[in-house]
């Protein structure tokens, strides 16, 4: 009986242990990794187990990962929620393809084994990983939705396999990120909505353990905060808003809301409501849309100003059409596998990050503030709004 692949072990592993941990020839092995198409699809598995709970990473498999013979990327896919998709990354893939496809390579879609956004795991995200790198297939892999202290960077790193993310690594990590500044961007939306006369303003978020909405809250309190206006946060998650006024805290709006449209019907209902509202994301702008209406109030001008950030397609199809942040999605695509491919050919790779500027598209959905009583502006149903776009810088 072949012995465990999980036993305790001193120093690298070798070859020769690999195969009697799978209870298979040498040259089993160098087949798995050489030839894995000459491999039985169990005996395949049995030796990627192997080389997994062993650490084993041959010489030769590193060196193949850099040489670029199979013209292929590997992308490491977000789990989404099928309930709940991510339109965002959807319009990454589609760029992310096109930029591969530019330059004559493929992308491979992978996923962790897990089913679900709620029960993947750092291990599962791992042990994809290494059957793709065991199994030679791609020259190098994108990873994406990088979170702190995000396992899946050290795990790449410590492979030694070329890779890109999109979304910031941490301190002591390898900088090949390319991200934009999601604080700048929500800060540029803040300047957008006090020029036009707001000077009470709502946030609406998601959980901040995701830096991107992290930063994205900061920046707005900290642009309301150097403009001296009032701004009422809400999250997702279930915390209660807060009150900012010129960067002072002066309180709390109660017992946390159950749902995003809770937390925002919350808010108008104040004394003093906001008279407008950026949220952290288009669908998230959707909550504050249905909120709104729910009050009896109107979006647009001469009712509720709302904002949101991604500009997926869903903005050009509500009425009226979303103000949003438009990520450049595919100048990220492009960059990101500029630098993955200058790993594969064994180039230096760049010592920090790239951030690439973002802009606010203005849609009909962001106007001056009017009495935002119910049947002023524009009415809250009807066909979607397909005015014309422009852009603030």
């Amino acid at each position: 009986m072949p012995e465990g692949p999980h036993r305790p072990r001193r120093g690298a592993a070798t070859i020769e242990e690999v195969a009697r941990a799978a209870g298979v020839s040498r040259q089993t092995v160098s087949n798995a990794l050489n030839a894995p198409h000459r491999v039985r699809p169990d005996t395949l598995e049995r030796v990627t187990a192997a080389i997994r709970g062993l650490g084993y990473q041959p010489d030769q498999s590193a060196r193949s990962l850099r040489s670029g013979a199979r013209r292929t990327i590997g992308y490491l896919a977000p789990v989404d929620d099928p309930l709940d998709p991510n339109p965002l990354m959807a319009g990454f893939l589609e760029a992310l393809v096109d930029a591969a496809g530019a330059e004559g390579q493929r992308v491979l879609l992978f996923r962790p084994s897990a089913t679900s956004a709620t029960s993947a795991t750092s291990g599962d995200a791992a042990a994809a990983i290494d059957e793709l790198v065991a199994a030679r297939q791609v020259d190098g892999l994108v990873l994406a939705d990088v979170l702190a202290e995000d396992a899946r960077i050290a795990h790449v790193a410590r492979l030694g396999v070329p890779f890109v993310s999109f979304g910031r690594t941490g301190p002591g990590e390898p900088q090949h990120w390319v991200d934009i500044a999601n604080d700048a961007a929500m800060a540029t939306v803040v300047r957008h909505l006090a020029a036009l006369g707001h000077r009470r303003i709502g946030y609406l978020g998601a959980a901040e353990e995701l830096p991107w909405m992290a930063a994205r809250r900061a920046g707005f309190l900290a642009e309301s905060r150097r403009l001296g206006l009032t701004a009422v946060t809400a999250v997702t998650a279930g915390g209660a808003g807060t009150a900012v006024t010129a960067g002072t805290a002066v309180g709390s709006a109660g017992a946390p809301p159950s749902t995003a449209v809770d937390a925002v019907r919350a808010l108008l209902r104040g004394p003093d409501r906001p008279t407008a509202f950026a949220a952290g994301s288009d669908l998230l702008a959707l909550d504050v849309y249905e909120a709104v209406r729910a009050e009896g109030l109107t979006v647009g001008p001469g009712g509720v100003a709302v904002t949101g950030f991604h500009d997926t397609p869903l903005c050009r199809h509500l009425h009226p059409a979303l103000t949003s942040v438009r990520l450049p999605l595919r100048p990220i695509a492009a960059v990101l596998l500029a630098r993955l491919l200058a790993q594969v050919r064994g180039e230096a790779a760049p010592t920090a990050g790239a951030e690439l500027p973002t802009e606010l598209v203005v849609r009909a959905s962001s106007g001056q503030p009017g009495g935002g009583q119910p049947g002023s502006g524009q009415p809250s149903s009807g066909p979607p709004g397909l005015g014309p776009d422009s852009v603030a810088g």
